[in-house]
């Protein structure tokens, strides 16, 4: 059975956590869920400490520690979040900001590189395109094999009042992505970019600029031939 861990980037259950949620429903897997900011709230700080030195130097790393956990034991992640500004929830933005260090040109762990994504945005007219960029530029960055973005306008603010067409609609899609999802459950490879990407990066820790990266990737073989996907 599937796992499936939610990040949703504000803490009322509104579009975006319903159409979420029905997506992990479609899936019939066990889900997780986190609610940005009452699950975690804490700014990055800029410390740099979790670049140079490790994670665990970050002063909200035990704060953090149940989400990274639940990232790295899913097999599909899901990042949702309503459009505010035309850009993800300020939230959900701190969030990801934890997690530089696992970006590929930092320390990215290797589970990554078989999982699958979806960004989900959902807005009362525009911005939804913009607000998924924001998610996936992340999940791209931590290697994963694969990133679906959705966006809905539901052109309302309550998901009570969206309409019935613009609901079946939705229901529509989601059954699609559910399908595509499943299709791809383990046999999801990284794309050509994310190769190439992290082979600069190889090629980038060979010489080695910062020592708790340039340790990392010669730990796990990276720097020789091996590499995080089978």
């Amino acid at each position: 059975m599937m796992k499936i861990t939610i990040i949703h980037g504000q803490s009322h259950q509104g579009s975006t956590c319903h159409i979420a949620r029905s997506l992990a429903q479609k899936l019939n897997g066990t889900i997780t869920e986190f609610f940005l900011p009452r699950d975690f709230g804490e700014f990055c700080i800029g410390c740099t400490s979790c670049f140079h030195v490790s994670e665990t130097k970050c002063p909200h790393f035990e704060k953090l520690s149940p989400i990274t956990k639940a990232l790295d034991n899913a097999d599909i992640i899901i990042l949702a979040s309503p459009v505010y500004v035309y850009h993800a929830t300020g939230a959900m933005k701190s969030l990801l900001d934890h997690y530089g260090w696992r970006w590929m040109v930092h320390r990215p762990e290797e589970k990554m590189f078989s999982k699958q994504a979806v960004c989900i945005s959902t807005a009362a007219g525009a911005g939804t395109k913009s607000t998924n960029k924001d998610m996936a530029h992340s999940t791209f960055f931590w290697g994963i094999a694969k990133t679906y973005q959705f966006g809905a306008a539901v052109m309302e603010t309550s998901w009570k009042r969206v309409s019935s067409k613009k609901k079946r609609y939705i229901e529509r899609k989601l059954n699609a992505l559910a399908k595509k999802i499943r299709k791809n459950q383990k046999h999801v490879k990284p794309s050509v970019k994310t190769k190439i990407f992290f082979y600069f990066m190889c090629l980038m820790q060979k010489h080695g600029w910062n020592n708790a990266d340039t340790d990392y990737w010669k730990t796990k073989g990276w720097t020789i031939k091996k590499h995080p996907w089978n």
